[in-house]
């Protein structure tokens, strides 16, 4: 899962790491090697996950004879992230992706939220979007000229940028393939998690097997947004949501 921050990833990770095929890390549910450590090499990456014996093991037990299990973490960044997908390509050739997108004015808000509830951010959300762009400045540049070099604002200050999706599914598409992108959306997977479920299942070639229930979690309390500032923002993402709906072949729900 790579993406992207504030859509409800905790949420359908969560409800994947129940079927009986799919390995969770065993410690965090983001190892964080593709974007922040990449420096410490595969075998750190790899130690992250149960070995595969314990995994089939998992499987017996379920019934699951025959089926290979799947190893996934879910980290928020690697879609946003300049060098991520790059470095993924090249390490785990035939890996699938999964990106959930969620209203992008919403998540902007969201993660804003979630940056000051971290300490990572001191400024209104407002005055943070205003500052975006400086805050910003050449920080794409320095990702990609310095492997070890880590960008705090493009990490936790990129409130606008990481909600335009369409550049990021873009690239991943170009990398990946269609076929190996699953992309789906938090308010069709809140609404109704049982065809999201096993949409992303079949895309997985596993079993239509179900967790005791879906549950909506990570959520924060937070003050309304103005309806002025909601107002710009939708008209901010409208071309990038345009360009969305146009590369899936189908309009994201909070444009339909």
């Amino acid at each position: 899962m790579v993406g992207t921050q504030r859509g409800g990833t905790t949420s359908l990770f969560r409800a994947l790491a129940e079927h009986p095929a799919l390995v969770q890390p065993n410690f965090h549910k983001g190892v964080h090697y593709f974007d922040v450590e990449y420096r410490r090499g595969m075998a750190w990456y790899q130690g992250h996950f149960p070995r595969r014996a314990a995994a089939r093991k998992r499987l017996e037990a379920a019934g699951l004879d025959g089926v290979e299990p799947i190893a996934f973490e879910s980290a928020g960044y690697y879609m946003h992230h300049p060098a991520a997908p790059r470095r993924i390509a090249a390490d785990l050739p035939g890996v699938k992706l999964l990106a959930t997108l969620r209203d992008p004015v919403e998540r902007a808000y969201s993660a804003h939220r979630h940056e000051l509830m971290r300490g990572f951010e001191t400024e209104e959300f407002e005055r943070a979007l205003e500052l975006e762009p400086e805050r910003l400045k050449g920080e794409v540049e320095k990702i990609e000229a310095d492997p070890a070099y880590l960008s705090h604002a493009h990490r936790h200050h990129a409130y606008l940028d990481r909600s335009q999706y369409v550049d990021q599914i873009e690239v991943l598409f170009e990398l990946f393939g269609r076929d190996r992108v699953i992309v789906v959306f938090a308010e069709d997977f809140f609404a109704t998690p049982e065809p999201v479920y096993d949409r992303i299942l079949d895309r997985l070639d596993l079993p239509r097997v179900h967790p005791a229930g879906f549950e909506q979690t990570n959520a924060r309390l937070r003050s309304p947004m103005p309806d002025a500032l909601r107002a710009r923002l939708d008209e901010h993402f409208r071309p990038y949501d345009e360009r969305l709906a146009d590369l899936l072949g189908e309009v994201p729900p909070w444009r339909r």
